[in-house]
C-alpha cells in the first residue's frame, strides 16, 4: 500500500439517504464482491447511483443532514491506494478491490474500511487541509 493520506468528502457530493428503522432481522445482499448484511437503525445509502447500506452508529458519527432525506459526510477520512489486488473486511462484510483503487478509512488507525475506485474517489474526495491552514 502506498501512504495513507487525510481527504474530506466534497461537499458537492450529498447523499440521499433512509434509516432502517423497522422492527427486522435485516437484509443481507451481495455486492462488492462479498455478501452484505444491514440491521435494524443502519442507513439505506444512494451515492450518486450506487446503492449500499451503512451501520447506524457509523452513519450517526460521520454524516450531518443537509434537508430531510439529504446528507453529507463531514468527518476526515484516510486514503490510500492498493499496490495490488485484495479484499477488506467492513462492518457489512467484505470488499474486493483492484490495484489502483482507493481504500478508504473513516478511523485514522485504519478502523472500519471500505474501498471504491480511483475514477469515484476522486469524483467524491478532495485532500483535507492541514490544522490552521487556510
Amino acid at each position: 500500500m502506498t501512504q495513507r493520506r487525510k481527504f474530506r468528502k466534497k461537499a458537492s457530493q450529498p447523499v440521499i439517504a433512509v434509516q432502517l428503522d423497522l422492527d427486522t432481522p435485516g437484509l443481507t445482499y451481495r455486492k462488492w464482491g462479498g455478501k452484505q448484511r444491514a440491521k435494524s437503525g443502519d442507513w439505506l445509502v444512494n451515492n450518486q447511483g450506487d446503492t449500499y447500506t451503512v451501520d447506524g452508529e457509523v452513519f450517526a458519527r460521520t454524516y450531518r443532514a443537509k434537508r430531510p432525506g439529504l446528507y453529507i459526510k463531514t468527518t476526515t477520512v484516510w486514503a490510500e491506494v492498493a499496490t495490488q489486488p485484495g479484499k477488506i473486511k467492513t462492518k457489512e462484510g467484505s470488499s474486493s478491490y483492484k490495484r489502483g483503487d482507493y481504500i478508504v478509512y473513516n478511523q485514522s488507525d485504519g478502523g472500519d474500511g471500505y474501498c471504491m475506485t480511483a475514477k469515484k474517489f476522486k469524483e467524491m474526495y478532495t485532500a483535507a487541509k492541514p490544522r490552521g491552514a487556510a
